[in-house]
């Protein structure tokens, strides 16, 4: 399989292949993993409340996710090359530190989720387990786009089999599960509106790279059918996997206690190390995808400053590892408090991302209505500039007005508070897209046909 010859440059129409089904593979088989298992577990509310959260979750931070990822064939480009005409050549490089800090933050969590899993496979210590995650990550996404897609095919088949036969194992024998009927706890809005959130910010944070998976389709692919197959496999896997760490904390609570990957895995008996192999594959597929998007990410940054458009796969290969080392010792340094750790990159990528989300899907589908000059996003002197200064300020009073709705482990602002509830992710939403209309609804500047010369 050859390596992936682009970056963040434009794809010309004679290289575009494939069709949408494509992506509902990708999108299922990397939301079909033991990572996105986390968000559904410990809620302190009921199975019943517990799933009903997870689905609105899902449901409504999937529309989002998808509607981006309609954006890549109509443009063929990155979905943060995009950004450049909301925020400038150079004023897209701020959002995109938040996506590349997000994604080599995933990166690390999902390397010490996986740590005991590849310690029952191979004899390892705990920091060596979390480095070979890290490497086969590298290698897979270094080789790119195509091996990607192969790779989600092959995982939503073999994810498929493993997690629905260890529904059945739990379904069918719960002499392993807890005695009696599942535990039933009384309804708090704060738990409840938490799991929503955490559910909605796992395929919301995919927003600003998901379009980097479908830029290759051809333009001729209409918007909706890009939109379904994203939508469809996003939120089925994901929904799906949580429901399933849902069960799980509930009925087998021990499993959470140590590891779920080995819990499940161990559903299997002699065929576990099987089973353990492709849960572990899964997991860095989904990592694959977060290193994938942080290099296009960070190359996009060095582009605007640099006037770059073509990246060389000696160049790629530097990025991507340096990537990945960041991420590896993130990991080896937090994997001993990682719950924490992990409720808080869910939660706080959201606070710095939805306002970009808002921002960038009223200005595609409301003030350019999908009409952008490609070539000016590579080019500092031209119509989008460096810098847009009301998309800037838009940005900063979206984040600014959400804090006091905001709720961590380290802080809790006092709406959060009084409200018992953190409902900042929807405030942020409608902010960020308010302000942006409110700027743009006068003196804005008329959206512009696709460069021709891009076209061709």
């Amino acid at each position: 399989m050859k390596l992936e010859k682009r970056s963040i440059e434009f794809v010309p129409h004679n290289e575009r292949y494939g069709r949408p089904r494509r992506l509902f593979t990708i999108w299922f088989s990397s939301n079909f993993q033991i990572t996105a298992l986390m968000v559904g577990t410990a809620s302190g509310l009921s199975f019943g409340y517990t799933l009903l959260g997870l689905l609105l979750g899902n449901l409504i931070g999937t529309v989002f996710m998808a509607a981006h990822s309609a954006q890549g064939p109509q443009l063929g480009v990155p979905q943060m090359i995009q950004s450049r005409a909301q925020f400038g050549v150079y004023g897209a490089a701020i959002p995109l530190l938040v996506m590349v800090t997000a994604a080599v933050l995933f990166l690390a969590a999902s390397g010490v989720l996986m740590r005991d899993a590849l310690k029952a496979l191979l004899p390892m210590s705990d920091n060596q387990a979390i480095v070979l995650v890290g490497v086969l990550t590298f290698i897979i996404g270094f080789v790119g786009y195509e091996l990607i897609h192969r790779l989600g095919a092959w995982m939503s088949l073999l994810s498929t089999l493993v997690f629905a036969s260890a529904l059945g194992l739990i379904l069918m024998h719960p002499a392993g599960a807890a005695a009696g009927p599942l535990p039933v706890a009384g309804f708090s809005f704060a738990a409840f509106n938490l799991v929503i959130a955490q559910a909605a910010s796992w395929t919301l944070g995919y927003g600003p790279y998901v379009a980097d998976y479908s830029r290759y389709l051809p333009a001729s692919v209409s918007t909706r059918a890009t939109f379904w197959s994203t939508y469809g496999g996003c939120a089925l896997g994901s929904f799906a996997m949580m429901a399933l760490g849902a069960l799980l904390g509930l009925a087998i609570p021990a499993a959470l206690a140590h590891d779920p990957a080995t819990a499940i895995a161990g559903l299997f008996g002699h065929w576990a190390p099987l089973a353990l192999a492709v849960i572990a594959l899964g997991v860095i597929q989904y990592n694959v995808l977060c290193l994938y998007s942080a290099y296009m990410s960070s190359v996009t940054i060095f582009g605007a400053f640099g006037g770059l458009k073509y990246v060389t796969h000696t160049a790629k290969a530097l990025v991507m590892a340096a990537l990945s080392v960041a991420a590896t010792l993130i990991a080896i340094a937090t994997q001993y408090r990682f719950d924490t750790f992990f409720s808080d990159i869910l939660i706080g990528q959201l606070y710095l991302l939805i306002p970009w989300s808002a921002i960038n899907l009223v200005d595609y589908y409301w003030v350019c209505r999908g009409h952008y000059d490609v070539g000016a996003l590579y080019e500092p002197q031209g119509r989008y500039g460096r810098f847009n200064r009301r998309t800037l300020a838009v940005y900063a009073v979206s984040i600014i007005g959400t804090v006091p709705f905001m709720k961590l482990s380290f802080y809790t602002g006092f709406v959060a508070q009084w409200l018992g509830a953190d409902i900042s992710w929807a405030m942020g939403l409608v902010l960020a897209g308010a302000l942006y209309c409110m700027v743009n609804s006068r003196g804005a500047p008329v959206a512009a046909p696709l460069q021709k010369s891009l076209q061709k």
